[in-house]
């Protein structure tokens, strides 16, 4: 059974662990972390690109969740975890650096061999999530967290510029050396892959 709210129809045992959540409902709150808790520490992963900090953000991200729990159903309530989880990694990563992401300049960008993303994006559709999103963590600090914005969250450059206090260029230039960093992981896997 689902409950219709408007656009998004939320499931009624969702609906349940809601209330039960509002109320304080310590079974309820352990039942949603059970939930959902791996799939956000995956999230808060491909943000901190370390173990030990996805677990930190994930267990603030609980903490600000379970005590201001505004979920108004307007969108699925992963999606809602979701957005809190990422928004949580964000502010973890500026604290962590003083406020300022360590972003490369355009001219400290190294250079990367010619890869033909497109070709590689097609040959890596037969690699496990698991594997891609590990690739992603270990990117720069800079072109990861533009690169799970721009991709993950859907966010334009210049909402990335606004949010990460850069300039949209910026944020362009590390999207480009991210998707370039990943083909060139992917290519190396597949090759890998392909020698056993």
């Amino acid at each position: 059974m689902s409950i219709d709210v408007g656009p998004i129809v939320v499931k009624a045992d969702e609906l349940k662990l809601v209330e039960g959540c509002r109320k304080g409902d310590a079974d309820a709150r352990k039942q949603l972390y059970t939930l959902y808790a791996e799939q956000m520490l995956a999230v808060c992963y491909r943000y901190t690109g370390n173990l030990d900090d996805a677990h930190d953000v994930l267990h603030d991200g609980f903490i600000k969740i379970f005590t201001h729990f505004s979920f108004r159903g307007d969108s699925a309530l992963k999606s809602w975890m979701y957005k809190v989880m990422s928004a949580q990694a964000i502010d973890f990563m500026r604290r962590k650096n003083a406020s300022k992401l360590m972003l490369m300049d355009s001219e400290e960008l190294p250079d990367m061999p010619d890869v033909d993303e497109k070709a590689v994006m097609e040959e890596a559709r037969g690699i496990d999530e698991e594997t891609l999103m590990r690739m992603v963590a270990q990117l720069p600090e800079g072109c990861r967290m533009v690169f799970n914005l721009f991709v993950f969250e859907d966010k334009s450059h210049k909402e990335i510029a606004e949010l990460l206090h850069i300039q949209p260029e910026t944020s362009k230039s590390q999207f480009r050396y991210a998707k370039k960093l990943l083909a060139t992981k992917i290519k190396q896997l597949i090759e890998h892959e392909g020698k056993r």
